[in-house]
C-alpha cells in the first residue's frame, strides 16, 4: 500500500457530480482512484485547486484531465462546501461541491490520478452498495436531492435533453431523475402552461410507431411558473412492471 502524503494547514479541493440519463437510468460519473488515500476505490472526479485558480475552473479543468469529458460544455452550478475535520485522512481539506449535468454523456476515460472512469447508476450509490471513497456518496445524495428539488421550479430538465428534443423525452427526464410516472396528457398540459418554458421549433420527428412528434428547444425561462411539484406524480413502485 503506498503512502499516505500529509500536510499541515489547510487544503481546498473541487469535486463534480457529474449526473446524465443513460440506458434509460440516472447515472453519475466516478472515477477509480490511482493513488493513496483509497488507492482502488471508486470516487468523484476532483482535485486540488491550484494557486492561481477560482473553484469553478478547477472543477472544469478535473473533469477533462480525470475523464477527458469537455467541462464548457456542461450545465455547471456550485453545489456547496464540504468541511468536516476528518473527511480526509490526509488532513484538513475543505471541498468546494459542483453539479454538472449533460444530456447522454460519451464513455469517460480515465486520467492523471484517475485508473479509470465510468458511469454508475445513481442507486447503487444512495444505497451504498457500491462503497466511495471519503464522503463523496454523501456528496452524490446532495447533488441528486439538488437536481430532483430544481426540476420542480427551474427549467433544469432540459439540461438532461439535446438541443432539440420532444415531449416525450422532455417527460422521460422527470420520470428518471424523480422515480414517478407521468401521465402524458397531464405533462404536456403542465409544461405547455409554463411561461416560456419550451419554444416549438415547427419541425417533427419520424418516429418508428405513431404520429410524427413535435421537436421543441428550450425557451428563455429560467424559472418555472406554475412550478411543477413531485407530489403531483404518483412514485413508481417496485411492483410496477413499468418500472
Amino acid at each position: 500500500m503506498g503512502r499516505v502524503q500529509r500536510f499541515s494547514g489547510m487544503a481546498v479541493t473541487v469535486d463534480v457530480v457529474v449526473l446524465t440519463i443513460r440506458d434509460d437510468e440516472l447515472q453519475v460519473l466516478l472515477v477509480e482512484r490511482g493513488v493513496e488515500p483509497f488507492r482502488g476505490r471508486l470516487a468523484l472526479p476532483g482535485g486540488f485547486i491550484r494557486a492561481e485558480e477560482d473553484a469553478e475552473p478547477a472543477a472544469r479543468r478535473e473533469l477533462a484531465e480525470e475523464t477527458a469529458l469537455g467541462g464548457e460544455s456542461l450545465y455547471l452550478e456550485q453545489l456547496r462546501t464540504f468541511a468536516a475535520p476528518h473527511r480526509d485522512p490526509r488532513g484538513r481539506v475543505v471541498t468546494v461541491a459542483y453539479l454538472a449535468i449533460a444530456p447522454d454523456l460519451p464513455v469517460p476515460v480515465g486520467g492523471t490520478d484517475a485508473r479509470a472512469a465510468r458511469w454508475q447508476p445513481v442507486w447503487s450509490v444512495l444505497s451504498r452498495d457500491v462503497e466511495l471513497a471519503f464522503d463523496h456518496a454523501g456528496i452524490v445524495e446532495h447533488g441528486v436531492d439538488r437536481a430532483r428539488s430544481k426540476l420542480e421550479y427551474t427549467t433544469l430538465a432540459t439540461a438532461f435533453c439535446p438541443e432539440v428534443f420532444t415531449m416525450t423525452e422532455l417527460r422521460r427526464v422527470y420520470e428518471v431523475v424523480w422515480g414517478v410516472s407521468i401521465d402524458a396528457r397531464n405533462f404536456h398540459r403542465k409544461v405547455t402552461n409554463a411561461d416560456d418554458f419550451l419554444e416549438p421549433t415547427g419541425e417533427r420527428r419520424v418516429l418508428e410507431t405513431g404520429r410524427p412528434a413535435a421537436l421543441y428547444r428550450r425557451g428563455p425561462a429560467r424559472t418555472l411558473f406554475p412550478p411543477m411539484l413531485r407530489t403531483a406524480f404518483p412514485p413508481v413502485l417496485p411492483s410496477d412492471p413499468d418500472s
